[in-house]
């Protein structure tokens, strides 16, 4: 079997446990939809932020913030395959660990993407999404999200044993990482410690990509977050391969 053959089967193989296990999709919608309905809703009826109301100004992060639970949530799976032997078979096949790892991490960017598109759609039917051209520009630009948030993802699920470890090293990784990104409130005049950690957070122009895609008020520009995400998802996809290679089966 060939690199990219194996690539390429892993990624099947994740793609058709996805749309084994519908509930992860039901799971990964009403949560955001929460957020958006319930707290954007309340806030909504007494803020308003750059002009337009606060659900609409919160859609993009909670787009966002939907990408980067599925991503992250992702690296469970490498504990899941590693309790059931699948993935001893799979390490010991003769492929490079380098093609397992980039098979699991398009397979979880596609999950999340799909999710997210999901999401986009009922924003589309609610009026969160302007219209058909956002849409299709917020699709792409999901997937490049996707992408970073997976590997770090696997970076954690490669180096934990258990579901108990992986789950308490999520939460001190992702709620921060959303709380910080500015899918809540504007990163615009910020104290100088909390600019700071937010410019560091990679999810930060995760958020901007998806509000300059579906708004068009981005900080940083569509350009210069993708720059940015492509240069954190490079960086992150060698550790997570590094991590891979070490994996003890």
């Amino acid at each position: 079997m060939g690199y990219f053959d194996g690539v390429y089967a892993i990624w099947v193989r994740e793609i058709i446990v996805f749309f084994r296990e519908k509930e992860r999709v039901v799971s990964a919608v009403v949560t955001p939809l929460m957020w958006i309905f319930a707290v954007g809703g309340g806030l909504g009826a007494s803020v308003q932020i750059e002009g337009m109301s606060y659900q609409a100004f919160m859609f993009p992060g909670i787009v966002a913030m939907a990408i980067l639970f599925g991503s992250i949530f992702y690296g469970m799976y490498i504990i899941w395959d590693r309790k059931l032997d699948f993935l001893k078979e799979v390490l010991v096949a003769p492929v490079p660990r380098s093609a397992v790892f980039l098979g699991k991490m398009l397979g979880g960017a596609s999950d999340a993407t799909m999710q997210a598109t999901v999401l986009l759609l009922i924003g589309l039917a609610f009026g969160f999404v302007p219209g058909i051209p956002q849409f299709l520009l917020a699709i792409p630009l999901a997937v490049i999200v996707a992408c970073c948030m997976t590997s770090i993802g696997l970076i954690i699920g490669a180096n934990m044993k258990s579901p108990e470890g992986f789950n308490l090293v999520m939460s001190f990784v992702m709620w921060p990482m959303f709380m910080l990104s500015g899918a809540l409130f504007p990163v615009q005049n910020l104290p100088a410690f909390l600019d700071i950690i937010v410019k560091l957070n990679p999810m930060t122009y995760g958020v901007d990509l998806m509000r300059e895609a579906l708004l068009g008020t981005g900080q940083f520009g569509i350009a210069y977050d993708v720059a940015v995400l492509t240069v954190a998802t490079l960086a992150f996809a060698y550790i997570a391969s590094k991590s891979f290679d070490k994996m003890q089966i």
